[in-house]
């Protein structure tokens, strides 16, 4: 990796922090080769890494604040001590390059655009999120960093989503969709069709038309663009979809001994649907439009997702999506920049 600096690991944010987030951290240093420092109380993220021997693998910064999962955008303000915030502030001073968290997303969102700054000709930084379509995942974006937009936004959205599928994908020219309740260009709200208009004529863009939720996992698209509420509600309801499918198979599966010796013989093919359906495995979601690079791992996240999510982090950084955000976001015209 070219860049030698570590990534700050929120080690207090999530479900099941710090231990969860500490053997996360340690797996991504040792199974990776990644570099990480753990953010939060010393003591107790001393005595967790010293459940996995690793008190001399991974320094610890002191932040004795946490943002609760249960806490929202406000709580930024009135814990400025925060381990989020701490973390935030060693990318923002150059001492790491990029931010993990596994904690509160409306937290998060709130504390990176403070601490880091939205990036010039950025006002809504959004998050993408990777669906497990073929042969590379979809890029949603925004996924829920912002519930009101205005059609001008939803342009940006696209340019965020079309930086990180050539920066991580490597797709020369990225297709967008725009996500709405039918496929012609009159079908949607007010938002969505004036957003249609400025998405035909936006220089940059290889935008091919509407999509709809039916859409999301076909990978017709290479990025779809989306209002945070809608966004965030396409998300959920997938994830959840997805969850129940499974869960109508094991049923499935254990009703007969025909239907266990067919799973039984599939079972690599159904370890694999898994695996690739699973949130963890593809690292997180990105905060995008900040002058730093944030990654948000699922807030239950285990050992494995946060390990994942580090190396996402590690490879955004080091592959300067910071600086491709920047170069998608000249190319919009004044118009589409401020609002």
């Amino acid at each position: 990796m070219s860049d030698s600096k570590p990534i700050a690991l929120d080690a207090m944010g999530g479900d099941h922090a710090p231990h969860e987030i500490v053997a996360g951290a340690v797996h991504a240093v040792r199974e990776r080769g990644l570099e990480v420092v753990l953010v939060g109380p010393p003591r107790i993220l001393y005595e967790a890494l010293a459940d996995h021997d690793a008190t001399k693998e991974i320094p610890i910064v002191r932040a004795e604040e946490v943002l609760a999962m249960d806490e929202g955008a406000l709580a930024s303000l009135r814990r400025p001590r925060s381990s989020i915030a701490i973390a935030c502030h060693l990318v923002r001073r150059g001492d790491a390059s990029a931010v993990v968290s596994a904690g509160s997303t409306g937290g998060i969102v709130a504390t990176g655009r403070l601490r880091l700054k939205p990036q010039q000709g950025v006002l809504r930084p959004a998050i993408a999120v990777a669906l497990p379509t073929r042969p590379h995942p979809t890029l949603l974006v925004d996924a829920g960093a912002n519930s009101d937009a205005k059609p001008e936004m939803l342009v940006q959205f696209a340019h965020l989503g079309t930086a990180y599928a050539e920066l991580a994908h490597g797709i020369a020219q990225p297709k967008v969709g725009l996500l709405t309740i039918g496929a012609e260009a009159e079908k949607g709200n007010k938002l969505v069709k004036r957003a249609h208009e400025l998405l035909q004529s936006a220089p940059g863009l290889h935008f091919t038309g509407n999509i709809e939720g039916h859409d999301l996992l076909t990978g017709a698209v290479d990025v779809i663009t989306a209002d945070g509420f809608t966004g965030n509600v396409a998300l959920k309801t997938m994830e959840g979809t997805v969850r129940y499918a499974f869960h109508q198979l094991g049923e499935a599966i254990g009703e007969s001994p025909a239907a266990r010796l067919g799973a039984f013989l599939q079972r690599s093919r159904i370890r694999d649907l898994r695996q690739r359906l699973d949130a963890e495995a593809h690292g997180g979601a990105v905060l995008l439009g900040l002058n730093g690079t944030v990654v948000i791992a699922h807030g239950s996240s285990r050992s494995q997702g946060i390990s994942a999510a580090c190396e996402l982090a590690a490879e955004l950084s080091a592959g300067g999506i910071v600086h491709r955000v920047g170069e998608r976001i000249a190319i919009a015209p004044r118009s589409h920049r401020l609002w």
